[in-house]
């Protein structure tokens, strides 16, 4: 059984490769409005992200999916009364998200 810490190595390794490839800064842009906001939907991170980086709402869409899904450090939460789906930032790996982005 991994222990957390061998999880936040796993997480810490698959992020920085993430972001080795971002050629442009908009991966980092995007990691960086889930620190600053822990919450976002895909239409919110859109809207910011447009005014910097010419991109496609579906490019986004993939950006958080692969983050969440891949990377493992966003909760996804659909909305019960609405068509929305919540994107948060897991508290556990803010600092070692912060950290990266920043560096």
């Amino acid at each position: 059984m991994r222990s957390p810490v061998d999880f936040k190595g796993q997480i810490y390794r698959r992020l920085k490769e993430y972001l080795s490839r971002d050629r442009t800064g908009i991966r980092r842009a995007l990691l960086a409005l889930f620190i600053r906001m822990k919450i976002w939907t895909i239409p919110q991170i859109f809207e910011q992200l447009k005014q910097h980086f010419t991109i496609s709402y579906h490019s986004i869409a993939s950006m958080v999916g692969i983050i969440a899904s891949r990377i493992g450090i966003l909760r996804v939460r659909k909305s019960m009364d609405s068509n929305n789906t919540f994107y948060e930032m897991k508290e556990q790996y803010l600092d070692l998200v912060s950290g990266l982005v920043t560096s």
